[in-house]
């Protein structure tokens, strides 16, 4: 299926609600992380062409799902994982707490929110279907008075050299603020300090970042200290962090006024046409 071949209003985002629209999800991100960009599988993913890790069972499952789709085990075009701090408290951690210190996130007294494992089919990766993705998400975070939001986002690749621009922008022009900010663990602590910030083309530097990490700087998400490099998965990771009162009021009412219209009419591709073109893919875990 081509771009030009989906319709809009047979696209609706919602939450995963049985098992087997979760286990649908992780054949998704199978297709997306080790299928198309070459992540490297366990044996039993492998063999059942799913991504899946021990987090899954306890957080929620945000899914794009096109009903046009006549099978049903096809039909999830997207998803994010969702998983809030009173459940990962249950289960001991958060992902992210693999990769980073988190510390100074866990005492702020803010209900807190990670995102991960986010992919979009290729064919889907337009800003109408990512608009549905963050309108569902914003859905989710007014419901859990969530007050800020976090996660591991990637740069495809695991040569530094290569990312250096993007990196050393990313820490010079985007750190988080020292009361949140996360840093990565000192056995894993990639330094993204690798270019003086008078030598950075700030517009290059920008366009060059994955279109999702992009989105995540529009908002106003800010970048925690160090990077990681993860052979797995073949990316280098980032922290993204967004506290609520600082997600960028334009896009906040944006989308807090098509979750108030969306039981009136359906969303149309004039709401929202692509702006970063169909190489948008999955960039946060």
């Amino acid at each position: 299926m081509g771009i030009s071949q989906i319709n809009i209003e047979t696209v609706e985002v919602k939450l995963a609600e049985s098992e087997e629209e979760i286990r649908a999800a992780q054949r998704l991100r199978y297709r997306v992380f080790y299928e198309e960009y070459k992540a490297q599988p366990t044996e039993e993913m492998a063999r059942e062409r799913r991504d899946m890790d021990e987090y899954d069972s306890v957080a929620d499952h945000l899914i794009v799902v096109d009903r046009s789709i006549k099978d049903p085990q096809d039909r999830i075009v997207g998803t994010y994982r969702l998983l809030r701090r009173e459940e990962a408290d249950k289960h001991g951690q958060f992902y992210t707490s693999s990769e980073y210190d988190i510390g100074q996130l866990m005492k702020n007294g803010k209900n807190l929110l990670e995102l991960g494992r986010s992919c979009v089919l290729a064919d889907y990766r337009t800003r109408p279907i990512m608009q549905l993705l963050w309108e569902g998400l914003t859905e989710y975070m007014q419901e859990h008075d969530t007050g800020m939001l976090f996660g591991c986002a990637s740069l495809y690749g695991t040569d530094i050299d290569n990312l250096a621009e993007q990196l050393s922008y990313l820490h010079h022009y985007h750190l988080a603020p020292e009361k949140v900010r996360p840093r990565a663990l000192d056995k894993l602590f990639t330094n993204m300090n690798l270019i003086p910030k008078s030598e950075i083309d700030e517009r290059k530097a920008f366009k060059a970042l994955p279109p999702l990490i992009k989105g995540y700087l529009r908002v106003g998400c800010t970048i925690g200290e160090g990077a990681v490099v993860d052979h797995q998965f073949n990316t280098t990771d980032v922290c993204i962090v967004l506290p609520m009162d600082q997600f960028a009021e334009r896009y906040r009412n944006h989308y807090a006024r098509k979750i108030d219209q969306k039981s009136k009419k359906p969303m149309t591709e004039d709401d929202a046409s692509p702006k970063e073109g169909s190489s948008a893919a999955a960039s946060i875990r």
